[in-house]
Protein backbone atom coordinates (compact mmCIF):
# COMPACT_ATOMS: atom_id res chain seq x y z
CA UNK A 1 0.00 0.00 0.00
CA UNK A 2 1.11 3.58 -0.55
CA UNK A 3 1.47 5.12 2.87
CA UNK A 4 -0.55 8.24 3.49
CA UNK A 5 1.61 11.30 3.98
CA UNK A 6 1.53 12.48 7.59
CA UNK A 7 1.45 16.15 8.29
CA UNK A 8 2.35 18.09 11.40
CA UNK A 9 -1.11 17.22 12.76
CA UNK A 10 -0.92 16.39 16.47
CA UNK A 11 -2.87 13.16 16.00
CA UNK A 12 0.44 11.62 15.00
CA UNK A 13 2.78 11.35 17.99
CA UNK A 14 6.08 13.20 17.90
CA UNK A 15 8.76 10.79 19.08
CA UNK A 16 12.48 10.93 19.78
CA UNK A 17 14.42 7.74 19.04
CA UNK A 18 17.77 6.87 20.64
CA UNK A 19 20.07 4.07 19.46
CA UNK A 20 23.29 3.01 21.23
CA UNK A 21 23.43 -0.77 20.96
CA UNK A 22 26.95 -1.05 19.52
CA UNK A 23 29.34 1.62 18.21
CA UNK A 24 27.01 4.16 16.57
CA UNK A 25 25.35 6.85 18.65
CA UNK A 26 22.17 7.97 16.90
CA UNK A 27 19.11 10.10 17.57
CA UNK A 28 16.09 10.69 15.34
CA UNK A 29 12.78 12.51 15.46
CA UNK A 30 9.64 11.17 13.79
CA UNK A 31 6.01 12.19 13.57
CA UNK A 32 4.31 8.87 13.14
CA UNK A 33 6.71 7.16 10.73
CA UNK A 34 7.56 10.41 8.93
CA UNK A 35 11.24 11.12 9.49
CA UNK A 36 12.06 14.67 10.55
CA UNK A 37 15.73 14.09 11.42
CA UNK A 38 18.26 11.27 11.80
CA UNK A 39 21.73 11.96 13.21
CA UNK A 40 24.47 9.34 13.55
CA UNK A 41 27.91 9.64 15.17
CA UNK A 42 30.15 6.72 14.19
CA UNK A 43 33.24 5.55 16.06
CA UNK A 44 36.20 5.10 13.70
CA UNK A 45 38.55 4.25 16.58
CA UNK A 46 37.59 0.54 16.49
CA UNK A 47 39.07 -0.08 13.03
CA UNK A 48 42.58 -0.15 14.52
CA UNK A 49 41.60 -3.10 16.74
CA UNK A 50 39.88 -5.31 14.18
CA UNK A 51 36.53 -5.11 15.96
CA UNK A 52 34.46 -3.13 18.44
CA UNK A 53 36.11 -2.62 21.84
CA UNK A 54 33.17 -2.48 24.30
CA UNK A 55 34.78 -0.18 26.88
CA UNK A 56 35.86 2.33 24.21
CA UNK A 57 32.41 2.17 22.63
CA UNK A 58 30.60 3.04 25.86
CA UNK A 59 32.95 5.96 26.54
CA UNK A 60 32.38 7.32 23.03
CA UNK A 61 28.61 7.05 23.52
CA UNK A 62 28.90 9.15 26.68
CA UNK A 63 30.73 11.85 24.71
CA UNK A 64 28.38 11.75 21.72
CA UNK A 65 24.87 11.30 23.07
CA UNK A 66 24.15 14.86 24.24
CA UNK A 67 25.33 16.62 21.05
CA UNK A 68 23.69 13.97 18.83
CA UNK A 69 20.28 14.31 20.53
CA UNK A 70 20.58 18.09 20.52
CA UNK A 71 21.36 18.11 16.79
CA UNK A 72 18.46 15.75 15.99
CA UNK A 73 15.99 18.03 17.78
CA UNK A 74 17.48 21.10 16.10
CA UNK A 75 17.21 19.61 12.60
CA UNK A 76 13.62 18.56 13.26
CA UNK A 77 12.78 22.06 14.49
CA UNK A 78 11.27 20.82 17.76
CA UNK A 79 11.93 21.08 21.48
CA UNK A 80 12.16 18.26 24.00
CA UNK A 81 8.98 19.73 25.51
CA UNK A 82 7.10 18.96 22.26
CA UNK A 83 7.80 15.22 22.48
CA UNK A 84 5.00 12.71 23.05
CA UNK A 85 7.39 9.87 23.82
CA UNK A 86 11.02 8.70 23.79
CA UNK A 87 11.85 5.39 22.12
CA UNK A 88 15.17 3.75 22.95
CA UNK A 89 17.02 0.54 22.17
CA UNK A 90 16.80 -1.77 25.19
CA UNK A 91 18.72 -4.62 23.51
CA UNK A 92 20.19 -6.79 22.27
CA UNK A 93 23.64 -5.24 22.10
CA UNK A 94 26.75 -4.40 24.12
CA UNK A 95 25.78 -3.84 27.75
CA UNK A 96 27.98 -0.79 28.31
CA UNK A 97 26.73 0.87 25.13
CA UNK A 98 23.09 0.10 25.90
CA UNK A 99 23.40 1.49 29.42
CA UNK A 100 24.44 4.89 28.08
CA UNK A 101 21.33 5.19 25.89
CA UNK A 102 18.96 3.69 28.44
CA UNK A 103 20.16 5.86 31.32
CA UNK A 104 20.16 9.02 29.20
CA UNK A 105 16.58 8.27 28.16
CA UNK A 106 15.52 7.68 31.75
CA UNK A 107 17.05 11.02 32.68
CA UNK A 108 14.96 12.79 30.03
CA UNK A 109 11.89 10.90 31.21
CA UNK A 110 12.41 12.01 34.81
CA UNK A 111 12.95 15.61 33.73
CA UNK A 112 10.04 15.83 31.29
CA UNK A 113 7.59 13.15 32.35
CA UNK A 114 7.54 11.94 28.74
CA UNK A 115 6.56 8.26 28.27
CA UNK A 116 9.31 5.68 27.78
CA UNK A 117 9.12 3.23 24.87
CA UNK A 118 11.40 0.19 24.95
CA UNK A 119 12.44 -1.13 21.52
CA UNK A 120 13.96 -4.47 20.51
CA UNK A 121 16.85 -3.66 18.17
CA UNK A 122 16.04 -6.55 15.80
CA UNK A 123 12.38 -5.59 15.55
CA UNK A 124 13.47 -2.04 14.74
CA UNK A 125 15.51 -3.24 11.76
CA UNK A 126 12.40 -4.93 10.35
CA UNK A 127 10.18 -1.90 10.89
CA UNK A 128 12.69 0.39 9.14
CA UNK A 129 10.66 -0.40 6.03
CA UNK A 130 7.90 1.89 7.31
CA UNK A 131 10.06 5.03 7.56
CA UNK A 132 9.49 7.74 4.96
CA UNK A 133 10.61 11.31 4.49
CA UNK A 134 8.40 14.42 4.12
CA UNK A 135 6.82 14.65 0.68
CA UNK A 136 7.95 11.15 -0.24
CA UNK A 137 5.51 8.64 -1.72
CA UNK A 138 6.56 5.48 0.02
CA UNK A 139 5.40 1.88 -0.33
CA UNK A 140 5.56 -0.27 2.79
CA UNK A 141 5.05 -4.05 2.81
CA UNK A 142 1.60 -5.38 3.61
CA UNK A 143 1.27 -8.03 6.32
CA UNK A 144 2.23 -10.79 6.43
CA UNK A 145 5.65 -10.57 4.80
CA UNK A 146 8.99 -12.31 5.15
CA UNK A 147 12.08 -10.36 6.16
CA UNK A 148 15.68 -11.50 5.80
CA UNK A 149 17.56 -9.81 8.66
CA UNK A 150 21.30 -9.99 8.05
CA UNK A 151 24.02 -8.20 10.01
CA UNK A 152 27.30 -8.79 11.80
CA UNK A 153 25.50 -10.50 14.67
CA UNK A 154 22.31 -11.89 13.15
CA UNK A 155 21.11 -13.90 10.16
CA UNK A 156 17.40 -14.65 10.42
CA UNK A 157 14.30 -15.19 8.36
CA UNK A 158 11.38 -13.52 10.11
CA UNK A 159 7.69 -13.97 9.35
CA UNK A 160 6.20 -10.56 10.06
CA UNK A 161 2.51 -10.98 10.83
CA UNK A 162 2.05 -7.44 12.18
CA UNK A 163 4.17 -4.71 13.78
CA UNK A 164 3.56 -6.50 17.09
CA UNK A 165 3.88 -10.13 15.96
CA UNK A 166 7.16 -11.30 14.42
CA UNK A 167 8.12 -14.95 14.33
CA UNK A 168 11.71 -16.07 13.70
CA UNK A 169 11.34 -19.08 11.38
CA UNK A 170 15.02 -19.53 10.53
CA UNK A 171 18.32 -18.34 11.99
CA UNK A 172 22.03 -19.07 12.00
CA UNK A 173 23.17 -21.85 14.30
CA UNK A 174 26.70 -20.44 14.50
CA UNK A 175 28.24 -17.44 12.71
CA UNK A 176 26.15 -14.69 11.14
CA UNK A 177 26.63 -13.69 7.50
CA UNK A 178 28.18 -10.35 8.40
CA UNK A 179 30.50 -12.07 10.86
CA UNK A 180 31.68 -14.43 8.11
CA UNK A 181 32.47 -11.44 5.87
CA UNK A 182 34.37 -9.68 8.67
CA UNK A 183 36.41 -12.73 9.72
CA UNK A 184 37.37 -13.69 6.18
CA UNK A 185 38.27 -10.08 5.42
CA UNK A 186 40.47 -9.99 8.51
CA UNK A 187 42.61 -12.96 7.44
CA UNK A 188 43.09 -11.25 4.07
CA UNK A 189 44.29 -8.12 5.82
CA UNK A 190 41.37 -5.98 4.64
CA UNK A 191 40.69 -4.34 8.01
CA UNK A 192 37.49 -3.80 9.97
CA UNK A 193 34.64 -3.66 9.18
CA UNK A 194 35.36 -6.11 6.40
CA UNK A 195 31.95 -6.37 4.76
CA UNK A 196 32.05 -3.08 2.80
CA UNK A 197 35.61 -3.80 1.58
CA UNK A 198 34.66 -7.31 0.45
CA UNK A 199 31.67 -5.84 -1.40
CA UNK A 200 33.82 -3.26 -3.17
CA UNK A 201 36.48 -5.76 -4.24
CA UNK A 202 33.85 -8.33 -5.24
CA UNK A 203 32.60 -5.93 -7.90
CA UNK A 204 36.01 -6.23 -9.56
CA UNK A 205 36.41 -10.01 -9.31
CA UNK A 206 35.21 -13.31 -10.79
CA UNK A 207 32.59 -14.89 -8.48
CA UNK A 208 33.08 -18.33 -10.10
CA UNK A 209 36.85 -18.50 -9.59
CA UNK A 210 36.79 -20.30 -6.22
CA UNK A 211 34.35 -22.80 -4.74
CA UNK A 212 33.68 -22.70 -0.99
CA UNK A 213 31.63 -24.96 1.25
CA UNK A 214 27.85 -24.50 1.48
CA UNK A 215 26.72 -26.32 4.65
CA UNK A 216 23.54 -28.34 4.23
CA UNK A 217 21.39 -27.49 7.25
CA UNK A 218 17.84 -28.84 7.56
CA UNK A 219 14.86 -26.52 7.59
CA UNK A 220 15.27 -22.77 7.31
CA UNK A 221 18.29 -22.37 9.61
CA UNK A 222 21.68 -21.12 8.42
CA UNK A 223 25.29 -22.03 9.10
CA UNK A 224 28.33 -20.04 8.02
CA UNK A 225 31.09 -21.64 10.10
CA UNK A 226 31.75 -24.28 7.43
CA UNK A 227 32.09 -21.60 4.77
CA UNK A 228 34.53 -19.68 6.95
CA UNK A 229 36.62 -22.83 7.54
CA UNK A 230 36.59 -23.69 3.84
CA UNK A 231 37.78 -20.18 3.01
CA UNK A 232 40.61 -20.36 5.57
CA UNK A 233 41.75 -23.77 4.31
CA UNK A 234 41.82 -22.49 0.73
CA UNK A 235 44.09 -19.62 1.79
CA UNK A 236 46.32 -21.94 3.83
CA UNK A 237 46.83 -24.40 0.98
CA UNK A 238 47.37 -21.77 -1.71
CA UNK A 239 49.78 -19.71 0.41
CA UNK A 240 52.05 -22.75 0.72
CA UNK A 241 52.55 -22.64 -3.04
CA UNK A 242 52.46 -18.87 -3.52
CA UNK A 243 53.12 -16.43 -0.65
CA UNK A 244 51.54 -13.66 -2.74
CA UNK A 245 48.35 -15.62 -3.38
CA UNK A 246 46.02 -13.34 -1.40
CA UNK A 247 47.32 -10.13 -2.91
CA UNK A 248 47.21 -11.51 -6.45
CA UNK A 249 43.69 -12.97 -6.10
CA UNK A 250 42.02 -10.60 -3.64
CA UNK A 251 39.19 -9.50 -5.93
CA UNK A 252 38.33 -13.04 -7.04
CA UNK A 253 38.44 -14.30 -3.45
CA UNK A 254 36.03 -11.57 -2.35
CA UNK A 255 33.71 -12.14 -5.32
CA UNK A 256 33.60 -15.90 -4.71
CA UNK A 257 33.09 -15.44 -0.96
CA UNK A 258 30.28 -12.94 -1.51
CA UNK A 259 28.55 -15.17 -4.05
CA UNK A 260 28.66 -18.13 -1.68
CA UNK A 261 27.18 -16.15 1.23
CA UNK A 262 24.42 -14.74 -0.98
CA UNK A 263 23.61 -18.17 -2.45
CA UNK A 264 23.21 -19.58 1.07
CA UNK A 265 21.00 -16.67 2.19
CA UNK A 266 18.78 -16.64 -0.87
CA UNK A 267 18.39 -20.42 -1.04
CA UNK A 268 16.78 -20.60 2.40
CA UNK A 269 14.72 -17.46 1.79
CA UNK A 270 13.29 -18.98 -1.40
CA UNK A 271 12.43 -22.12 0.56
CA UNK A 272 10.64 -19.97 3.16
CA UNK A 273 8.52 -18.19 0.52
CA UNK A 274 7.35 -21.55 -0.78
CA UNK A 275 6.75 -23.02 2.68
CA UNK A 276 4.62 -20.06 3.84
CA UNK A 277 3.18 -19.12 0.42
CA UNK A 278 4.25 -15.48 0.87
CA UNK A 279 5.74 -13.50 -2.01
CA UNK A 280 6.23 -10.20 -0.15
CA UNK A 281 9.90 -10.27 0.83
CA UNK A 282 12.03 -7.64 2.58
CA UNK A 283 15.66 -7.41 3.62
CA UNK A 284 17.09 -5.50 6.60
CA UNK A 285 20.26 -5.11 8.67
CA UNK A 286 23.79 -3.99 7.89
CA UNK A 287 24.44 -6.65 5.23
CA UNK A 288 21.39 -5.41 3.29
CA UNK A 289 23.71 -2.61 2.09
CA UNK A 290 25.66 -5.23 0.13
CA UNK A 291 25.11 -4.52 -3.57
CA UNK A 292 25.39 -8.18 -4.52
CA UNK A 293 22.59 -9.10 -2.12
CA UNK A 294 20.44 -6.25 -3.42
CA UNK A 295 21.01 -7.44 -6.99
CA UNK A 296 20.05 -10.97 -5.93
CA UNK A 297 16.74 -9.67 -4.52
CA UNK A 298 15.92 -8.04 -7.85
CA UNK A 299 16.92 -11.22 -9.69
CA UNK A 300 14.72 -13.42 -7.51
CA UNK A 301 11.86 -10.95 -7.80
CA UNK A 302 12.05 -11.29 -11.57
CA UNK A 303 12.35 -15.09 -11.51
CA UNK A 304 9.83 -15.93 -8.78
CA UNK A 305 7.38 -13.04 -8.81
CA UNK A 306 8.39 -11.61 -5.46
CA UNK A 307 7.31 -8.16 -4.35
CA UNK A 308 10.52 -6.92 -2.75
CA UNK A 309 11.30 -4.21 -0.21
CA UNK A 310 14.88 -2.97 0.11
CA UNK A 311 15.70 -0.18 2.59
CA UNK A 312 17.60 2.97 1.75
CA UNK A 313 21.27 2.69 2.60
CA UNK A 314 20.77 5.15 5.48
CA UNK A 315 18.44 2.67 7.22
CA UNK A 316 20.58 -0.48 6.80
CA UNK A 317 23.13 0.09 9.55
CA UNK A 318 22.22 0.89 13.15
CA UNK A 319 20.24 4.13 13.29
CA UNK A 320 17.70 5.83 15.53
CA UNK A 321 15.17 6.35 12.73
CA UNK A 322 14.27 2.67 12.85
CA UNK A 323 14.08 2.80 16.66
CA UNK A 324 11.70 5.75 16.51
CA UNK A 325 9.55 4.02 13.86
CA UNK A 326 9.31 0.89 15.99
CA UNK A 327 8.46 3.14 18.93
CA UNK A 328 5.57 4.60 16.97
CA UNK A 329 3.85 1.22 16.70
CA UNK A 330 4.44 0.56 20.40
CA UNK A 331 2.96 3.99 21.16
CA UNK A 332 -0.18 3.09 19.20
CA UNK A 333 -0.50 -0.10 21.24
CA UNK A 334 0.00 1.77 24.52
CA UNK A 335 3.07 -0.34 25.20
CA UNK A 336 5.18 1.85 27.49
CA UNK A 337 8.23 0.90 29.55
CA UNK A 338 8.87 1.24 33.27
CA UNK A 339 11.74 3.38 34.53
CA UNK A 340 12.95 0.20 36.29
CA UNK A 341 13.72 -1.42 32.93
CA UNK A 342 17.24 -2.79 32.49
CA UNK A 343 18.86 -3.38 29.08
CA UNK A 344 19.38 -6.91 27.79
CA UNK A 345 22.43 -8.18 25.93
CA UNK A 346 20.82 -11.16 24.21
CA UNK A 347 17.36 -12.19 23.19
CA UNK A 348 15.83 -15.63 22.79
CA UNK A 349 15.49 -15.45 19.03
CA UNK A 350 13.16 -18.41 18.68
CA UNK A 351 10.56 -16.42 20.58
CA UNK A 352 8.50 -13.76 18.87
CA UNK A 353 10.22 -10.39 18.66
Amino acid sequence: MVQQQMTQDKKYPLLLGIESSCDDTSAAVVRGCELLSNVIASQAVHSAYGGVVPEMASRAHQQNIVPVVSEALKRAGVSVHDLDGIAFTAGPGLLGSLLVGVNFTKGLHLALGTPLISVNHLRAHVLAHFIYEPGEEHQSPEFPFLCLLVSGGNSQIIKVNSPYDMEVVGQTIDDAAGEAFDKCAKVMGLGYPGGPVVNKLANEGNPLRFQFSKPQIKGLDYSFSGLKTSFLYTLRDELKENPNFIEENKADLCASLQKTVIDILMGKLLKATKQYQINRVAVAGGVSANTGLRDAFHDYASRYGWQIFIPKFAYTTDNAAMVAAAGYFSYLAGDFASRDLVPFVRTTLKENL
